[in-house]
């Protein structure tokens, strides 16, 4: 039977299988697919990346080539000289486009994992596929994204802060008379499209942690003796890496403007380390939350499998003393003939297995995932004034 024209636009988005998406179907991908920036397969994150990069830098750049803005000598401080406005066209917006690759196969792969490691029991499929299309239909709902437009326009009708002030200084010499194009055009479309796509991304990470919090909500069939220590929801450990193009291109941006202040207003980098120090806190915790949601359930089947395991070894053991210590013949000697099971050492090591097991699915890996595309950028604006090497060595004592 032919699909309708919302169902194609969508991309089947709101299946409850593997194709379930945090990006295929919401209204901005329909909008794009209708005027063909998005193919009809694929997410097209590539030729969008270029295309609203050039949308927002490109008429800016132009401009102040044309009005002999662009480089020394007009103006005290040219646009080449503002990292922030190059950074925030050519990296951060490209960045958050491309995210939406990643974070369309993380979600595809947690359903298939659930369902591939047998977490999902038979009987609770179906509730997993309500799940995922009511969060689908969230995700492909109107207001969201008509909320993030009023916050947008409110944002840009609002007075620019002393930033975006101080970055029209390569386009005008009083920013208070009307504005040339190419401050115009910074203020009003570049900001508008980063804004827009910085919301979006806090929308879909509210999503994400909608998505993992009600699943673990579910009677999981967790492995407590799991070797990845994490009840078999090891996967969820890597999920970070999805959005780490995203968390490089906000760094990236904040670096930018800290590294112009740093080279031409003579601004000290231990100054920074408060302020860079409360964005990577507040960051990992938003990437984090979205994990913590099975932090209850995995406490309570930690604690419920230290006791089972423990009865496990106590009888085991119990046995082993009645057959070779005392002498007697059990009566119950099926555990101690069981060929899963083996000797003493391998039900220790059963429960070891268990009390050694996280009760979040979060790792060093996890943090360093999250932290290291954060980190970079802020290097690199400590490297202006820090040696490297002993920049580099503070680094690896914090993270390792």
């Amino acid at each position: 039977m032919a699909r309708t024209r919302r169902e194609a636009d969508a991309g089947d988005g709101a299946a409850a299988g593997p194709d379930f998406s945090l990006v295929r179907g919401d209204l901005p991908f329909r909008l794009q697919r209708r005027i063909g920036l998005i193919p009809a397969e694929g997410l097209g994150v590539g030729r969008r990346a270029i295309f609203f990069a050039l949308l927002a830098w490109l008429p800016i750049a132009v401009w102040a080539l044309v009005e002999g803005r662009a480089l020394p000598g007009k103006t005290a401080e040219p646009l080449f000289e503002h990292f922030g406005i190059h950074v925030r066209c050519l990296i951060s917006i490209p960045l958050f486009i491309l995210t939406e690759a990643t974070a369309h196969a993380v979600g595809a792969g947690l359903v298939s994992n659930l369902v591939g490691y047998g977490l999902i029991r038979e009987a609770d499929r179906p509730r997993l596929r309500e799940i995922l299309e009511s969060v689908a239909r969230l995700r492909d709902g109107t207001l969201p994204w008509v909320l993030i437009g009023g916050v947008v326009i409110a944002w840009l009708v609002a007075a620019p802060g002393a930033q975006e002030m101080h970055a029209l200084v390569f386009a005008t010499d009083d920013p208070g008379r009307s504005l040339p194009f190419g401050a115009w055009w910074f203020l009003y479309v570049a900001r508008a499209i980063f804004l827009a796509l910085l919301l979006a991304w806090l929308w879909r990470l509210a999503l994400w942690t909608i998505v993992l919090v009600r699943i673990a909500r579910l009677d999981l069939q967790l492995v407590p003796t799991h070797p990845d220590g994490v009840f078999g929801l090891g996967f969820l450990k890597r999920s970070p890496k999805a959005f780490r193009p995203l968390l490089f291109g906000l760094s990236a941006l904040l670096a930018a403007a800290w590294g112009h202040d740093v080279l031409y207003h003579n601004v000290d980098v231990h100054t920074l380390t408060l302020p860079a120090g409360v964005f990577l806190a507040v960051v990992l915790v938003v990437m984090l939350a979205p994990l913590l949601a099975f932090a209850p359930v995995l406490g309570r089947a930690k604690r419920r499998a230290l006791a089972e395991y423990g009865a496990l070894v106590a009888r085991h053991g119990r046995l082993v003393r009645e057959r070779w210590i005392e002498g007697k013949d059990p009566k119950d000697a099926g555990l101690l003939e069981a060929p899963e099971i083996g000797p003493v050492a391998d039900t220790i090591a059963l429960y070891e297995a268990v009390e050694r097991a996280q009760t979040v699915p979060i790792g060093k890996k996890t943090l360093i995932a999250i932290l290291l595309p954060l980190v970079l950028p802020m290097l690199a604006v400590a490297a202006l004034q820090i040696p490297i090497g002993e920049l580099l060595l503070k680094v690896l004592k914090t993270i390792v």
